[in-house]
């Protein structure tokens, strides 16, 4: 058993000075060839396990993720065909054979609509083809679906047992692949020489989604089969619908035999007779506050002091994906890598009083965006946590005029 071990702890010693050759330079067929000398067979979990102490060990997330890419294409001959994931990947319903078939299906649409599309506009790259291109790559940023739900539905169950470096390497990525997208469409819509914006922008594109997807299903879903429960696996089957699919819809609900019910349930300690929560200035039942806070047309989040999201509406109109795996998950792990040093400063200058709320306004699409965030204290004046206020804002910068409560043209 200790020899193992050993043979474990070596492995890991072994990766992360591959890994730091390539940091400093080494060319990938360098690293292959060591690699192939050195190791037999390497498995997911070593891998991600290796991800994770380089950054415990001080190397930047970006760094990580900047390499991602280079060391899957190292470790793609020789991880260790895995064998977990079979059985949850062919049961209509499951999480996971949702994102399989999801793969496979964008797989089949680079082969039967991209390709053809990057063709006819190499042959032909003014009017029609390019518009039709262009087309391929809006349909492509779909693929925003696959990865939200990976993000925002497996990634904080993963956190729940410290599993926090590869899903931030992987977030990154996915980041960036939703990037180059954008630059794909813009550059080809400007007009650029096809056959460089091919080899500069949209082949690399196509070799990182590519790889994302080996990503997934070699690393990624074989860590998360090992570590996930079934009644976590059903936590992201419940909230799946909510942030959507790419090109493959699941037609069947899985049902394990097993539904975990309630997970997280609030208990007022302040009650009236009659079960209604007390307030400073009435009482309403848990059901009524619960009904008012989903009407109000805002969508707002309380993080608490500790910087655990602890709750948010669920109204009609949402801004973003608020899935209910996030409930009890760091707020620093639901923001992208790049902005998480914002948002960290942000919780800080409001912690401390130097600001009360901080305002922000984007465009997203036809909506204006207003998103504030306040610090929440109580009676005598200690912080509580964080309350994010979004509300698109759109609507009400297009109000003009008066409209009475009863204007005479409303009156039958």
């Amino acid at each position: 058993m200790s020899e193992m071990i050993n043979n474990r702890e070596q492995r890991q010693i072994i990766l992360k000075q591959l890994i730091q050759e390539l940091h400093g330079g080494a060319s990938v067929e360098e690293v292959q060839e060591r690699f192939a000398e050195i190791i037999e067979g390497v498995s997911a979990t070593e891998i991600s396990e290796m991800e994770q102490k380089l950054i415990q060990e001080g190397m930047p997330v970006s760094e990580v993720q900047r390499l991602c890419d280079v060391h899957a294409s190292v470790f793609k001959g020789s991880i260790k065909e895995i064998h977990g994931t079979q059985e949850a990947v062919e049961i209509p319903g499951h999480p996971l054979h949702t994102f399989f078939q999801e793969n496979h299906a964008l797989e089949r649409w680079f082969g039967e609509r991209l390709q053809p599309a990057m063709s006819r506009w190499m042959d032909a790259p003014e009017g029609a083809p390019r518009e039709d291109l262009i087309q391929a790559f809006e349909e492509l940023k779909g693929i925003d679906r696959h990865y939200a739900r990976k993000e925002n539905l497996m990634f904080p169950l993963l956190e729940r047992y410290e599993i926090t470096a590869p899903p931030k390497v992987m977030w990154g990525v996915d980041d960036e692949i939703r990037g180059k997208i954008k630059d794909a469409i813009r550059a080809i819509g400007e007009g650029g020489e096809p056959a460089v914006l091919q080899k500069s922008i949209l082949e690399p594109l196509i070799h990182q989604i590519k790889e994302m997807i080996f990503k997934e299903e070699s690393i990624l879903f074989p860590m998360a089969i090992d570590t996930l429960t079934e009644d976590e696996w059903l936590e992201i089957a419940d909230s799946s619908d909510e942030v959507g699919y790419y090109l493959f819809t699941p037609t069947v609900i899985w049902k394990p035999e097993r539904k975990l019910e309630n997970l997280l349930q609030m208990e007022p300690e302040e009650t009236t007779p009659t079960g209604e929560v007390k307030f400073d200035a009435g009482a309403m039942t848990p059901e009524e506050i619960n009904a008012v806070l989903n009407t109000v047309p805002l969508d707002m989040t309380f993080v608490d002091k500790n910087g655990l999201v602890k709750y948010f509406t669920q109204g009609k109109e949402r801004v973003f994906d608020r899935p209910k795996t996030i409930l009890g998950r760091h707020v620093s792990n639901c923001h992208p890598p790049a902005s998480v040093h914002i948002v960290e400063k942000i919780v800080a200058d409001l912690e401390a009083g130097r600001r009360d709320h901080v305002d922000f306004w984007i465009r997203m699409g036809p909506k204006f965006v207003m998103i504030r965030y306040f610090a929440v204290r109580n009676a005598k004046n200690e912080f509580l946590g964080v309350l994010e206020v979004t509300q698109n804002i759109q609507p009400i910068q297009e109000i003009t005029g008066e409209k009475r409560l009863l204007s005479e043209e409303e009156i039958e």
